[in-house]
């Protein structure tokens, strides 16, 4: 059976309640295909056919303003560039790899409510685009929303208390140092490899009747019976250019002037790749240090006289001994 929208579900289950608070079920509703086709139109209120009044659903106001976030809260992602590696030295001399993220101009660019879409989403979008290199769909939806075009798209699910008007803008500042966060990201691509390389196998003796086949992956079925190689049996083939996820990464340093987070250790992606970055769902950050549901900056603030923020490292040296 075929997946059902849960958008579809939504409204089909709206119409249904709208139908059983009717005075008589004899009497038909007016209009009654509104409600089954107002799921491709962004328009709500009400609706007057043949003396009747049907209300929908009522408009979802949605300001961006600080709130409190509970244990419960899901907070949206953001999209960074990764720009490479290097490596830093923190203040008691030890060295940190680091992979430096680039956020560049995430904005919201479509909000989706359980209403019309049956789910809490926040659609992110990153970079800029000429119209000339998207498809008229795509224009449009930018078009329709009222945002710029963007480069990159994603949707994260969020809870109903961290949902963002349109055309918010979100930064670097989303995070805080010293917090661990999610990052997902494509994998390099390898082409076609070896079951040594690409499954870590061991390979066969490099002497003493080996024949031309000190790499090869060695058998890779039985006799007669069952008489077929099953299926994920672990061979030579394509490998890497897989959706990955690098759990609990540590963001070391931010910087909201340029909009550069670094985080320790690898993410990944090649440079160039896009990362969609969260909050870790094992290493929890602290909700009482996190904006939510974003860092809205003062109208009076000057990103580029910022300076960049370092995780708090603690003021015990760990390469003293204990005394």
């Amino acid at each position: 059976m075929a997946a059902v929208p849960r958008g579809l579900i939504s409204r089909i289950n709206q119409f249904l309640s709208i139908r059983s608070i009717t005075p008589s079920s004899s009497e038909s509703l007016p209009h009654c295909s509104f409600f089954l086709l107002r799921r491709f139109s962004s328009d709500t209120g009400s609706v007057d056919g043949g003396g009747s009044d049907i209300i929908g659903a009522p408009t979802r106001i949605i300001e961006a303003k600080q709130g409190e976030m509970s244990s419960s809260s899901r907070r949206t992602g953001i999209i960074a560039v990764k720009c490479g590696m290097t490596a830093l030295w923190d203040k008691w001399g030890a060295r940190v790899p680091i992979s430096i993220l680039w956020v560049d101009d995430n904005i919201v660019s479509q909000v989706k409510t359980v209403e019309k879409e049956g789910i809490f989403a926040l659609q992110i979008g990153c970079g800029q685009k000429k119209p000339k290199h998207l498809s008229k769909a795509v224009v449009g939806h930018f078009r329709a929303q009222g945002v710029p075009l963007k480069r990159k798209l994603r949707e994260f699910p969020v809870t109903e208390d961290a949902l963002l008007p349109v055309g918010t803008s979100l930064g670097v500042r989303h995070f805080v140092p010293g917090q661990y966060v999610d990052v997902t990201g494509i994998t390099r691509g390898k082409g076609f490899q070896g079951c040594m390389k690409r499954h870590g196998f061991s390979g066969m003796p490099g002497s003493h009747g080996a024949s031309l086949s000190h790499r090869s992956g060695g058998s890779t079925g039985q006799r007669d019976a069952p008489g077929k190689v099953f299926k994920g049996k672990k061979m030579a083939g394509r490998m890497g250019a897989d959706q990955r996820t690098v759990k609990n990464v540590w963001v070391y340093k931010i910087d909201p002037a340029r909009n550069l987070m670094w985080v320790r250790g690898q993410v990944p992606g090649a440079e160039g790749n896009f990362v969609f970055i969260k909050d870790a769902w094992c290493k929890k950050p602290d909700i009482s240090k996190l904006p939510f549901p974003t860092y809205l900056a003062p109208e009076d603030e000057d990103p580029s006289e910022l300076e960049p923020l370092v995780a708090d490292l603690g003021e015990v040296d760990p390469f003293m001994l204990a005394e």
